[in-house]
Formats: structure tokens, sequence, C-alpha cells
């Protein structure tokens, strides 16, 4: 994980099978997670991985459901910049909501990794390859838990 303060994981996760859901919106800023994601599933081992599209972050939620059942933990990516209307909140917590309980109902960790932000810059700056990439971030956080509490 990245930014001053966070753990530094040395993680074996090559006996681990995860799914990856992300949202369709903002391509250039889900393929920097997606590449995130990626390099920590390569780093730690892990080889048994798929990934699956829905149409946005609303849509998250349902298909970690559909997914936790036969993996040992789910990856959510997604991006939600503000407009100017409500539409963000709703989806926001709609989003975050949903994931959390199906982390919760099924035990199986899921990866927070939906940013919601401002504006584009804030999700570039969080999608990036040398940066805080937060599919970096989510994808190493879900797989402690699932080595710790497997």
């Amino acid at each position: 994980m990245s930014g001053e303060g966070s753990p530094d994981f040395k993680l074996d996760a090559s006996a681990l099978k995860v799914a990856v859901v992300y949202a369709s919106w903002h391509q250039q800023i889900i393929d920097g997670l997606i590449a995130g994601t990626k390099r920590a599933l390569g780093e730690t081992g892990c080889e048994k991985f798929e990934f699956h599209s829905v149409p946005g972050a609303f849509e998250l939620p349902l298909a970690a459901s559909k997914l936790v059942g036969e993996n040992d933990a789910v990856i959510a990516l997604g991006v939600v910049i503000r407009g100017d209307t409500p539409h963000f909140d709703y989806v926001c917590n709609a989003a975050t909501d949903g994931l959390v309980r199906v982390m919760l109902d099924s035990q199986t960790p899921i990866g927070f990794g939906l940013l919601t932000v401002e504006n584009e810059q804030q999700a570039l700056e969080r999608a990036q390859d040398d940066g805080d990439n937060k599919g970096v971030e989510s994808t190493y956080a879900a797989l402690k838990m699932a080595l710790d509490f497997k």
C-alpha cells in the first residue's frame, strides 16, 4: 500500500482465487486501477483470478454478491465523479453500503477500489502507476484479509 505510514504487506496469495469486478465508466481511470490490481496480484503470486465488467458503480454490489461464493476475495473497482446533482451521493452511498453488506453477509473480503472524487484529476492521481494507486491498495487489503481470516 502506498502513502506515508501505510503498512508494508508481504503476502503469498498463490493459493487464493480472486474475482475483480469493475465499472465501465471513465475507462482511462479504470484502466489504471486494473493495471494496479494486476500488479498487486502478480506481486503476491496470485495466479487464479478473473475480471468481470459491469455497467457502473451502482452494479458493483450485485456482481460482488454473485462472485463471493466461488472466490476467496473480490476486488471492486469503480469511479464516481461529483457532478451538479445529488446523483453522486446516491450512487456512492448505494455502492459503498452494498459492498459492505455483501462482505459482511458472505464473510468474504471485498477490496474497496471505488474512487469517489470531486473531479477527474483527483481520480487520475489515484489511478496512476507511480502514485497511490487504489487498485493496488484495495487488492492488497482484500488479499491480506483473505489470508488472515480464511
